[in-house]
Parts: C-alpha cells; structure tokens; sequence
C-alpha cells in the first residue's frame, strides 16, 4: 500500500464495515415493501441510486485497502466505480424530473443529495490521478460520508412514501 493510502486504511476498514452493514439493513427494509416500492415510477430508481451510493462508498474503501497498489491506479479504481454509480444517479434524476405533480425546486432537491456524493468521489478520484493524493484522499472520505447520508435520506423517503 503506498504511504498516502497507508495513512487512510484504518478509514477504509471502518468505512467498508459501516457501509456493508448499512447496504445490507437497507435491502432487506426495502425488500419489506417492494410490492409497494414498485408501484411507484420514483421509488425504485431512488432507492436503487442510494443503494448505489453505498457500494460506492464500500468499493473505494475496499480498493483503498490493496496491498501495494499506486496511489495512480486506486484513483483509476475509484474513478470507474463513480461513473458507474453515478449512473444510476442520472437515471433516478431523469424519472424525478419527469414528475409531473412536483414543483421544479422540489425535484432539484430531491436530486441534489444523491449528486453531492458523487461529486465527490469524482473530484477525488481526478485530484488522486493528477497527483494531488492527500486532497483527492480527503474528498473521497467527504464523498463516503455523504455516501452514507444521501443513502439514509433516500432510504427514508423511499420508505416513507410506501406508507402515503
């Protein structure tokens, strides 16, 4: 592991057994409700993008934790698995601004806490591969803990609007 990850492991481990434990909680709360969770248009991108959100978190985490690995190619790593998380962010995003009944801020807002994360793993994973590692570091752990509040934000609406 090279000295700038080394730094972080203790981060990483705690980060990819909070956010394993979290995914996992998750899943099985919605798996509860999917009947109802699919009979929404909203939910179920929603609910797959803060699903998304966490494996992020969990998969930077756990690539941080490579023995010997070049700080280059964990930001390579990292740099992957946000654009395939932010997939399913954009596709979340597309179905909530098509909500017809929704005010555009309300729809902004609705997207705005599954983008922050993100944003973040992006900015750290180019910042890591430019070679500012310390700071591109530092935007990825903001980047898992943002994981981890929009993932609960999201859940909790999720859940919650089975029950309207």
């Amino acid at each position: 592991m090279s000295e700038p990850l080394a730094s972080w492991s203790e981060f990483n481990v705690a980060m990819v057994g909070a956010t394993a434990a979290l995914a996992g909680l998750l899943i099985v709360a919605m798996s509860v409700n999917i009947a109802e969770i699919m009979k929404s248009v909203t939910l179920p991108p929603r609910a797959a993008s803060s699903i998304a959100a966490l494996v992020l978190a969990i998969t930077a985490s756990a690539f941080g934790l490579i023995p010997g690995q070049p700080v280059a190619a964990y930001g390579i790593e990292v740099l992957v698995a946000t654009l395939l998380a932010g997939l399913f962010q954009v596709h979340a995003i597309r179905v909530v601004m098509r909500e017809d009944f929704v005010s555009p801020l309300d729809r902004v807002l609705k997207s705005i806490a599954g983008v922050l994360p993100v944003a973040a793993f992006l900015t750290g994973a180019v910042l890591v591969i430019v070679g500012a590692a310390e700071a591109g570091l530092i935007a990825m752990a903001v980047g898992s803990v943002l994981s981890i509040v929009a993932a609960l934000l999201m859940a909790w609406v999720v859940l919650v609007e089975v029950l309207r």
